[in-house]
Parts: structure tokens; C-alpha cells; sequence
């Protein structure tokens, strides 16, 4: 089999694809005018994932597994650390895993293919022990006890346990100090064939590279077998209304932080997941970006500062809009934005602010697809949705006004939203 070629004359790219016998997904990106390499090798699993059934048997697993196999899919028999051997060949090697992906990658200028086949061969070949997962335990544990003091991280999900009733995008990706007690080899064993199969991976790549040598290398290594697919239970699908509206939380913090919140729906897969993602960050941007008038008067009115951001966060299935940052009054922020979502209500974006947002947009679209990273990372989810990433910039200029008017008043609704505020306790 061979690459197929697309085009992108909007980006001046060229994106080729695969579909492997053994259902591995490939994107490569060739630049051969540049000296680096990246490449990244993505699993359809993440901190969410728990429950699942595969060749008929259900599986619960508890919270912190995908991040447990992360951090020890780099130990290969022997003894040998992937991280080392790939570190000794020039690559920069890391890996991350988030509430929908566990993702390992690297970056090199020399080596790519001996690069590329160790860790296209760690990842698919796992390798724990007693001994060695239970001396990770204690590591791990030290992670997550970080995390909970962490204002942000802490903050963070606290909001998402305001929002979501059931569904495990509430808890840390990388679970508690008690439930990856319960993590043991024969888990770690499980949920990597369960979802290390080629069938339910991605593997990415952009640099001056042959895409039909990362082909060719990708079959050899993985095989052509590709594995059962899991099929995932998210659990009962829940009210997009939150469970709690408000909650104040004390730690030790400079000034009072906040962060509003509220759910939607994501579409399914394909192009219409794309669009909604698109349409859900212009319309953001053009309520809440930099030069709209909701956030420069609160501005001048001190209740905002530059520690300030706004999403449309999609994983595992759920969607969530994330408005944050630091105040001195959140409920002001709040009232604020509740009078911006009903004057789009009543007389619709503005005009010329929408198509200076949509502007901006494509101008930051642009400027990540010069980033390897973000290209390569944006390829996968998308081939894990049935979508291509590239095709961003051409959707964006069909948006329209009353598209994203439509998701500002029905997802940013007073009854959707939930605020968590965090604040200095009192001496």
C-alpha cells in the first residue's frame, strides 16, 4: 500500500494518509526544508477510560490506570529505559496522558528511523513487574499529592465535579493515592491490549521525512494484527445542567481566583465535531477574546487582569466552556458575563467584531501549524474523531454569526453555569 496526498493550498501543505491492515492510522507531514523531526505515537485512551468492554468482557479499572501504564510503558525487558536509549540517539523523548489520549512522542534532528522504530517498539511492548509497579506507586502518589496542592489544578476540578455528576472526566487523570493502590500488573496488562492495539492508535509525523518510509517502518514493527476494539462506557448520559452552581474553596492564594463553567454536547465524529469545535472558539473569542467589550471593561474596571483565558474543552465525549482567572469580586464577572450572553440574545453578535474574531482565528490557526507539535497532536485527535485537522482553516471562513450566536445563548444559559471561587483563608 502507499501514502495517499492532500493538498492544502490554503496552508501550502501537503498531508499524507494511511489506513494500515492492522488499522493503525498515519499522518505524515513532509518539510524537507527543515532539520527537525517530530513524531508522535498516540493511543485512543486516556484518564477517562475506565469502564470498557473488549472481546465481550467488561472491564472497571480505577482512576490513575492510563497514566500508570504511561509512566511505565518506558521500561522494555532487560532493564533498558526507553527514555534513556532514545535521550543516547539525540531525541528529545516525553509523553502525557489527558482525560482522552495517552500520547508518547519525540523530537530529533539526527536518527529519525532508529528513533522512530524504538518508539513505535516500546509502546506496543509492554513489560511490568511486582516490583516494578509497586515502585512506581510511591512515585505517582508524590505526583498526584502534588496536584492536589496546586491552586490550579485543585481549582480546576473542583469545577468539574460542580458540572458532572457521574461522568469520569470529573476526577484526575491520574487518579487518587487510594485507587492506584489497586492498580497491579494483570491491570496494566489489560488495558494495554485492551487499547495498545494498532486498531485504536495513531501515529503522526512531520519533518523532512519519506512518508512511505514511516509506512513501510510502522508495518514492519506493529505487524498486521489489529487487536480487538474496546468499546467504552462514559456511563448514563447526564443533565446539562450543573449539579452545584457555586462553590467557594479556601488555599493559600495571592488574589481570589475564579472559574466559570458549562456543558454541551459535542457531535459525534467527522466533520461535524470539527465545526462545532471551530464554531464553539470563534464564538468565544468574539463574546470574550481580548478586544470584546466584556473583557475590556472589566479591564478598566480592575475586575480582570492579563491572568485571564477562555476554552471549548472536548474530551472524552463531553464538552465543557472554561471562563477564568483572577478577580476581585467574581460575582461581578459573572453578572458581567450573564448581561454580555443576553445582549447576543437580544440584538446578536456584532458585526464587525465577529469578522475581526474570525480574522484573529484563522491568524492563530495559521501560526500552530508552524509547530510541529501542535500539528502532529491535532492530526491524532482528529483521526481518532474522523476528522482532518488541516481542513480547520477552510471550514472557518463558512462560519457563521447566527452558528455561534445559537452556542453562546443555549450553552452559556444563567441556569448552565456553575462558578467555583478560591480564595486566601482567613488567619
Amino acid at each position: 500500500m502507499t501514502m495517499e496526498p492532500r493538498r492544502f493550498d490554503r496552508l501550502g501543505e501537503t498531508l499524507y494518509e494511511a489506513v494500515l491492515p492492522n488499522g493503525l492510522r498515519l499522518a505524515v507531514v513532509p518539510k524537507p526544508q527543515f532539520a527537525s523531526c517530530y513524531a508522535v505515537f498516540a493511543a485512543d485512551y486516556g484518564g477517562a477510560h475506565r469502564s470498557f468492554t473488549v472481546n465481550g468482557q467488561r472491564c472497571d479499572t480505577p482512576a490513575g490506570v492510563a497514566h500508570y501504564l504511561e509512566h511505565k510503558m518506558f521500561d522494555m525487558p532487560g532493564g533498558d529505559s526507553a527514555m534513556d536509549l532514545l535521550c543516547a540517539n539525540g531525541a528529545d523523548p516525553n509523553a502525557f496522558t489527558s482525560s482522552s489520549m495517552t500520547a508518547y512522542y519525540f523530537v530529533c534532528t539526527e536518527k529519525f528511523e532508529e528513533n522512530l522504530r524504538l518508539l513505535l517498539h516500546f509502546v506496543s511492548t509492554p513489560y511490568f513487574t511486582e516490583e516494578t509497579v509497586q515502585k512506581e506507586r510511591g512515585i505517582i502518589a508524590q505526583e498526584i499529592l502534588m496536584g492536589e496542592d496546586d491552586p490550579g489544578i485543585r481549582h480546576y476540578y473542583e469545577l468539574l465535579r460542580m458540572l458532572y455528576a457521574r461522568h469520569p472526566v470529573r476526577d484526575q487523570v491520574a487518579g487518587t493515592v487510594e485507587s492506584i493502590e489497586a492498580i497491579t500488573p494483570e491491570t496494566l496488562y489489560t488495558c494495554h491490549r485492551a487499547f495498545y492495539s494498532p486498531g485504536n492508535m495513531a501515529l503522526c509525523v512531520e519533518g523532512p521525512v519519506d512518508p512511505e518510509r514511516v509506512l513501510a517502518i510502522a508495518a514492519e514493527v506493529l505487524g498486521a494484527e489489529p487487536g480487538a476494539a474496546p468499546a467504552v462506557d462514559f456511563g448514563e448520559e447526564e443533565s446539562l445542567l450543573p449539579v452545584e452552581s457555586f462553590r467557594l474553596l479556601e488555599m493559600p492564594v495571592s488574589a481570589p481566583q475564579f472559574i466559570i463553567g458549562a456543558k454541551f454536547r459535542p457531535e459525534k465524529s467527522g466533520k461535524a465535531l470539527l465545526r462545532q469545535r471551530l464554531v464553539s472558539q470563534l464564538a468565544l473569542r468574539a463574546l470574550l477574546g481580548a478586544s470584546s467589550p466584556f473583557y475590556t471593561e472589566l479591564y478598566a474596571r480592575g475586575l480582570l487582569n492579563r491572568d485571564y483565558s477562555y476554552e471549548a474543552e472536548y474530551a472524552a465525549g463531553v464538552g465543557t466552556v472554561l471562563v477564568g482567572g483572577e478577580t476581585s469580586d467574581p460575582q461581578a464577572v459573572l453578572a458581567a458575563l450573564n448581561e454580555a450572553v443576553a445582549g447576543v440574545r437580544a440584538g446578536g453578535l456584532d458585526e464587525k467584531r465577529f469578522e475581526r474574531a474570525r480574522r484573529a482565528s484563522y491568524g492563530s490557526r495559521l501560526r500552530a501549524f508552524e509547530d510541529f507539535e501542535s500539528v502532529c497532536l491535532s492530526a491524532a485527535a482528529g483521526l481518532f474523531r474522523g476528522y482532518c485537522a488541516m481542513e480547520a482553516p477552510e471550514l472557518l471562513a463558512g462560519i457563521t454569526k447566527t452558528e455561534c450566536e445559537a452556542f453562546l445563548c443555549e450553552t452559556l444559559a444563567p441556569e448552565r453555569l456553575a462558578m467555583a471561587v478560591m480564595q486566601a483563608g482567613k488567619e
